[in-house]
């Protein structure tokens, strides 16, 4: 289904009055010169943050262009390895590019901003780094919060280390990735990211790591929504479940 950049610049608007917290961008990559044509359309009017939600895989060069339109980063940070993500993601160069454009990002944004609405603490400007614990792979977890010590500009950014790994499509062809993750493992991570004073950030239940915190992407909202009802599609109920789910850690 093809959208229109008004269409798009419409759903923003919609979403902000339906009483969403922020425009969730989600693997917006490929989409941005539309998106940014949408947001010069409206950005004016609206009040919540634009989140550019992304893998990390990003150019310096996309990173320039968002520079005003985008208010929070939420990028993964998936591997040290090369090995690794040739591996699982195809992308040997992953944490060359990953490792480049997250820096840019915490420039841009600069130290987290909070506020308190409704009895919400709710974040208005700054990056959350993710990075989810892979089964068998938490000495390449404990590598990545090294190097987040050792290079990022400290106070500048939170982290949220994911327990929700879960085991479906073609993990199948990697057997050593076919299952959850252990306490154990989630714990070691956690406790390498204390040690080192990484304390700015979330953690996440293990029971996290259920089929329902994978968002459906039904399309809802695509179409505009008849008078006097609401739809939601920037993220459905599992998103918002998943986010109740995680603990502020300091």
């Amino acid at each position: 289904m093809d959208l229109t950049v008004a269409r798009l610049a419409d759903i923003f608007l919609e979403l902000e009055q339906q009483g969403a917290h922020n425009i969730n961008l989600v693997t917006p990559t490929q989409f941005f010169p539309s998106v940014i044509q949408a947001l010069d359309r409206v950005k004016h009017r609206l009040s919540i943050p634009i989140v550019c939600n992304c893998g990390g895989y990003e150019l310096p060069e996309t990173i320039a262009m968002l520079d005003g339109y985008v208010d929070i980063y939420l990028p993964d940070l998936k591997y040290f390895s090369s090995e690794l993500s040739a591996r699982y993601s195809q992308a040997p160069d992953y944490f060359y590019h990953a490792s480049r454009a997250i820096p840019l990002m915490i420039r841009q944004t600069g130290a987290p901003v909070m506020a308190e609405e409704q009895g919400c603490t709710l974040m208005k400007k700054g990056v959350i780094i993710r990075h989810m614990v892979l089964p068998g792979q938490k000495e390449d977890s404990k590598a990545l919060l090294h190097w987040i010590r050792d290079t990022l500009p400290e106070n500048q950014f939170l982290i949220s280390l994911l327990s929700q790994y879960t085991p479906f499509y073609e993990s199948s062809r990697f057997p050593e990735i076919n299952r959850r993750i252990t306490s154990y493992e989630y714990d070691q991570v956690v406790d390498c990211a204390l040690s080192l004073g990484l304390t700015e950030g979330f953690m996440q239940k293990k029971s996290s790591a259920r089929e329902e915190y994978t968002p459906s992407f039904r399309l809802e909202g695509i179409l505009p929504s008849a008078p006097g009802t609401a739809d939601f599609s920037a993220s459905g109920p599992q998103d918002h479940k998943a986010a109740e789910k995680q603990n502020r850690r300091t």
